[in-house]
């Protein structure tokens, strides 16, 4: 029997999306909103960001704490990176970072865990920052380079962390044709407007896809060397208190008559 077009996209969905369905569904069954806390903070710490930052002195304040430039010396960009995810642009409705940032941290806090949902986002966000300095330091001359007055543009924002998590969390559920699509429309958006938001979301995608293929290649292989590299520290550290303990009894008998 020949199927209808309705069919074929519902077996294409779940083919699809079935499995990130399923995952998300039992996180949500076992734990309820208890499920997500990372993409809750996440949320509300772009809410107050945003509420700060539109009020007398706000912006001063945030600017001195989470806004990142290439004009900044390297070390202070690096210290307001983490905070800087989550200072949402100034022109901007905040209500689209908030919904964004909360269903993908969300359904990757759950498909890739807490630990590597923070490193994709924090990986990616600082590759992003990166960029835009070499980008100022080469020059306009060169084909990923920018004028100086870049330099001074606000750099901040989850939109590299929101497309590096939906790379890794297609990768991870095996949903290649999501993957293809935030790939192909991030490429496009740089070639159409070829500014520093668009060429720093793909350097967020070359990343995540780099993340991704390394955690297929290797799994848990770095995991179980710091896990051997706990075990051997413990076992040096107990028999270094035992021999200093051996000695120091040797000590103590050496001087009794």
């Amino acid at each position: 029997m020949r199927k209808g077009p309705l069919a074929l996209a519902r077996k294409a969905a779940v083919a699809e999306w079935g499995t990130l369905y399923l995952t998300v569904r039992d996180a949500v069954a076992r734990k309820k909103f208890a499920a997500f806390p990372l993409a809750t903070v996440a949320t509300f710490l772009i809410l107050l960001f945003s509420v700060v930052q539109h009020l007398p002195g706000g912006e001063r304040f945030v600017s001195h704490i989470g806004v990142v430039r290439a004009s900044l010396p390297l070390e202070v960009s690096l210290l307001r990176t983490p905070l800087s995810l989550y200072v949402p642009a100034l022109d901007l409705p905040v209500w689209g970072a908030l919904a964004q940032v909360f269903v993908v941290f969300a359904i990757a806090e759950v498909v890739l865990g807490r630990r590597m949902t923070l490193v994709v986002a924090y990986a990616c966000t600082l590759a992003g920052t990166l960029f835009a300095r070499v980008g100022v330091a080469v020059g306009p001359g060169h084909l990923f380079g920018f004028p100086k007055w870049v330099a001074f543009v606000r750099d901040t924002g989850p939109s590299a962390a929101v497309v590096a998590l939906a790379i890794c969390i297609a990768f991870r559920t095996r949903s290649w044709f999501t993957a293809t699509m935030v790939v192909v429309l991030m490429v496009g958006e740089a070639v159409m407007l070829p500014n520093l938001a668009g060429l720093e979301h793909v350097v967020a995608v070359i990343t995540a896809l780099l993340i991704a293929v390394s955690v297929e290649v290797f799994g848990d292989f770095w995991p179980r060397v710091l896990a051997g590299v706990g075990a051997a520290t413990t076992v040096a550290t107990t028999t270094s208190l035992e021999v200093a303990a051996e000695a120091r009894r040797r000590s103590a008998g050496a001087l009794i008559p």
